[in-house]
């Protein structure tokens, strides 16, 4: 690897760290405003699909990171899959939660705020946040918030995953290499592109040969 393909690796190992970083501050302060015990996004693993922790606040923080479930599992598979929030008060008493997926974690929450991280109609993730004040009444304004908190991780994510597809074509050893180096010395906004066609071309050449 030349000096400047390594300089374009390091670049993007670090906007890895840097969008992580984001979508953690983004679940910090969601779990701080409304005072509630934990607040988690889920990523979508669209190959495997299934549902991946990526970022955890106040319950389960440090020990959830990377744990899975199936895509369709309780709350947060619900929201992905119908791309609409919803807030429950109760969570025993609705039939689309999943105790046992809960359970898994190590905490189980009574009440949940969820929404869908939408990016250009993608649904990237869910936004979840655990057990506000049970004197705390949802307000419409707080509806509106969440929608923000939403957006704020919703492009937090999809730029992780930029820079993950992009740290995985620079890694890569296979048919593509050359044109990844090529792929590497593009302006940013180019590049991204660039390695999102590699990566679609390395899906076709896998699947054809």
């Amino acid at each position: 690897m030349s000096d400047l393909e390594a300089a374009v690796a390091a670049g993007v190992l670090g906007a890895d760290e840097a969008h992580r970083a984001l979508l953690q501050a983004t679940v910090e302060v969601a779990r701080a405003i409304f005072g509630a015990k934990a607040a988690s996004v889920f990523l979508l693993d669209e190959e495997a699909d299934e549902l991946v922790f990526e970022a955890v606040a106040g319950a389960g923080e440090g020990e959830l990171i990377g744990m899975r479930f199936p895509a369709g599992t309780g709350i947060a598979g619900w929201v992905l899959t119908t791309r609409q929030p919803l807030i429950v008060d109760d969570l025993n008493a609705d039939t689309r939660w999943s105790r046992s997926a809960a359970e898994s974690t190590g905490y189980v929450p009574k009440s949940m705020m969820a929404v869908p991280l939408l990016v250009d109609e993608r649904a990237l993730g869910v936004l979840n946040v655990l057990d506000r004040p049970a004197e705390s009444r949802v307000r419409l304004a707080e509806v509106d918030l969440l929608g923000l908190f939403a957006n704020q991780a919703a492009i937090a994510l999809d730029l992780l995953q930029r820079a993950r597809r992009a740290r995985a074509v620079l890694a890569g050893e296979g048919r593509l290499a050359p044109l990844a180096r090529v792929a590497a010395r593009l302006e940013e906004t180019e590049r991204d592109a660039a390695f999102e066609l590699l990566q679609a071309l390395e899906r076709v050449l896998v699947e054809t040969s």
